[in-house]
């Protein structure tokens, strides 16, 4: 099924691709290599697109930014790079004619400024620390931005002064008596993500000290390591901030809660919640466009395990709320205003796309603007609505939308010459199957390369991770199909049940039931996948997942491994009773499968390490030396298990890694040790004609 990103690109695509000498398989060296576009941003009048593009230093092993625009009045809208060396995040001014931008060129990450027609740029901020998010306010007179420091320093420079003793005193040891110890790949040192404020002269310099927003609220904003200028909004008269803050009442790791506050830009005095703690979890604030209302997401629990999250909009005067989309059993994310504040704009997951809703702030309805693919990001301004849109045909690229969502023009062709050599377009299609309690399961399949009617192929199947995730309609640099296929495998994804995109029920369904439930989905998966797809040798198949995805691996092991000539194993937990007290989460554990203090036969039920006896298949574990979420000791222990009872197994070890492989260098490895593996138990790859 050719989906409409990937009919957008044929007539040039097919024009080079005519110039090819013959189309090849993708490689993992490919995706490491291909530029990923991010970060659309248009100017408030429209003029002009802003967005960075990361490119790959392979030599240096790590992604290069750039600064990128578009100028949206041209009749020829062809990109720009400027000239302004390494730059990411951009935000403009409120008037459209100074474009900031984040830069590592000195010592720290720093707000910059340019012209969007080019030049010189210039250094806006001088901080002793890094500036990890910001926003420009309103009124273009300040930055608010984010930078780690600690919630009793009162200034920047006290921060870093402390932190550099800390680094000198030789004696290493540090005393926690709270959680928080360690969290995703470092280990708690006092210092959290805070808010400061800071003026802008009239050059445009950042004059003054910057003013902490925040107090000494012990929480992050942004949350690490994914948040983003999303957890912060200004008022349109740039007198106001409002936050998303843990709730410090409760430790790190224990919830996801997140309240709401309210401080004064110019941190003149400390902030204050908006909604009492501990009943909610509020979060993604957005102020209306004339400052009125406030829109945000809401969770009834702020506990693990997929809680839906609900459009909120509150009167800001009268304290009125109102919840949005109701009807729309799914959970929005990242919300914009339409500029007459008449429409809410949002992000969803929805049966394995990733999609663009509009929601009326006057009925609460929601229209789904686009079904196919998955929009990573958007901006809108005057009329002008543009996305970044991914397939599992090909990476990011920047559309403008039409009304009602249909794709009008594509922006960016960041890698078209390499995709013209790649054909991905048509070779994937989702199906469906009734899985557990007769329920619908969504999966897809991905032809491999060369693929020809007639002939059988030896198959990976790949289980997504979360357990609330979701393989569907995206593009991946980390767990992607097409690198399978173009080693000449078909393969196989199931969005059992657990998943994400398919309601709240769906996704809660697996709570305490982690290893029956997704398992049968994925055997039943499996058996609709051959029945439907004569082409999939099922008798030549690997089954390989990550993070939740390993869990399920390690069960498979001991719980279904006839089908499987090869297993593998990524970040998984072969121990879910140890799994519940050694990661950075523990309240993720005790919602997901038991309170180990309070039920241990709860933990226990689905315990890939109680079955360890009837591990056969030969299995490769990979694992992060940084991985706190799934600790090091995890995956040690499946390879040091399989070693013991003799099963056929190696260790792939990555020192500098965490829960993902991030390095360009350690993602070829990776997939190069995956592919080696699966040859080795799978043999020959090449495709057997069907009745052979």
């Amino acid at each position: 099924m050719r989906v409409w990103i990937a009919a957008a690109m044929a007539t040039a695509v097919l024009a080079l691709a005519g110039a090819a000498q013959a189309a090849r398989p993708l490689t993992a060296k490919d995706m490491a290599m291909m530029e990923r576009v991010a970060s659309p941003r248009l100017s408030p009048d429209g003029h002009w697109l802003a967005f960075s593009i990361r490119s790959t230093d392979w030599a240096a092993n790590k992604g290069v930014n750039a600064l990128w625009v578009l100028d949206m009045t041209a009749a020829d809208k062809t990109a720009k790079k400027l000239a302004v060396g390494d730059g990411a995040d951009p935000h403009w001014s409120p008037d459209g004619r100074t474009l900031y931008f984040l830069s590592s060129r000195t010592k720290t990450s720093e707000i910059w400024r340019t012209s969007p027609e080019g030049g010189v740029p210039v250094q806006v901020t001088t901080s002793p620390v890094d500036i990890t998010a910001y926003r420009v306010s309103p009124d273009g007179r300040a930055l608010v931005f984010a930078a780690l420091a600690y919630p009793n320093c009162k200034t920047l420079a006290c921060s870093a002064d402390r932190h550099k003793a800390r680094g000198e005193d030789k004696a290493e040891g540090e005393v926690y008596d709270k959680l928080g110890v360690r969290f995703w790949d470092a280990f708690g040192d006092g210092r959290y993500s805070h808010l400061f404020s800071q003026p802008l002269n009239e050059t445009g310099a950042a004059s003054g000290e910057a003013a902490p927003v925040m107090g000494d609220l012990a929480s992050d904003v942004p949350s690490r390591p994914e948040g983003d200028e999303g957890a912060f909004t200004l008022s349109p008269d740039g007198r106001t901030v409002i936050f998303a803050a843990h709730d410090p009442a409760s430790a790190p790791g224990v919830t996801t809660k997140s309240i709401l506050y309210a401080a004064p830009l110019d941190g003149t005095a400390p902030p204050h919640a908006l909604s009492p703690a501990g009943l909610v979890s509020e979060s993604d604030p957005v102020f209306s466009p004339d400052g009125g209302r406030l829109a945000f997401l809401r969770r009834a629990s702020g506990d693990f395990g997929a809680a839906r999250a609900s459009v909120i909009v509150r009167d800001l005067k009268t304290g009125k709320e109102k919840a949005l989309a109701q009807d729309y059993d799914r959970s929005p994310a990242k919300l914009a205003w339409s500029e007459d504040g008449k429409t809410l704009y949002a992000t969803a997951e929805d049966a394995g796309a990733g999609g663009l809703i509009a929601i009326d702030t006057t009925t609460g309805a929601a229209t789904i603007l686009t079904r196919h693919g998955h929009v990573g990001d958007y901006d809108l301004a005057q009329g002008k609505l543009v996305i970044s849109q991914d397939s599992l045909g090909a990476p990011a690229d920047l559309y403008l939308l039409a009304p009602g969502g249909r794709a009008q023009l594509q922006l960016t062709h960041a890698n078209l010459a390499t995709l013209a050599d790649l054909p991905m377009g048509d070779t994937y299609e989702p199906f469906t199957f009734a899985g557990w309690n007769g329920e619908t399961v969504h999966g897809w399949v991905v032809k491999p390369y060369g693929w020809k009617p007639g002939f059988k192929y030896p198959t990976a199947f790949l289980i997504h991770g979360g357990p609330h995730g979701s393989f569907g309609d995206a593009w991946s640099y980390r767990w992607n199909p097409q690198a399978w296929a173009g080693l000449g495998y078909a393969v196989v994804m199931v969005d059992f049940h657990g998943s994400s995109g398919y309601g709240e029920a769906f996704a809660q369904s697996i709570i305490n039931h982690w290893g029956d439930r997704p398992l049968e989905d994925l055997q039943k998966g499996w058996a609709a996948a051959q029945a439907k797809y004569p082409w999939i040798d099922g008798s030549r198949a690997c089954a390989l997942g990550g993070s939740y995805g390993g869990y399920m691996v390690d069960w498979i092991a001991g719980n279904w491994n006839g089908p499987w000539k090869c297993l593998v194993d990524h970040d998984g937990i072969l121990d879910t009773r140890l799994m519940a007290y050694a990661t950075d989460i523990p309240g993720f554990s005790e919602v997901e499968t038991g309170f180990g203090l309070k039920d241990p036969a709860a933990v226990e039920a689905f315990n890939p390490i109680n079955h360890l006896g009837a591990w056969s298949k030969p299995i490769l574990v990979i694992h992060g030396g940084k991985d706190y979420r799934v600790p090091f000791d995890q995956g040690l222990g499946a390879f040091t298990a399989a070693q013991r009872k003799g099963v056929p197994s190696e260790f792939l070890y990555f020192a500098s890694e965490n829960h993902w492989v991030l390095k360009p260098q350690n993602s070829v490895q990776w997939y190069d040790t995956v592919g080696r593996w699966m040859a080795r138990w799978i043999g020959d790859t090449a495709p057997v004609a069907v009745g052979k």
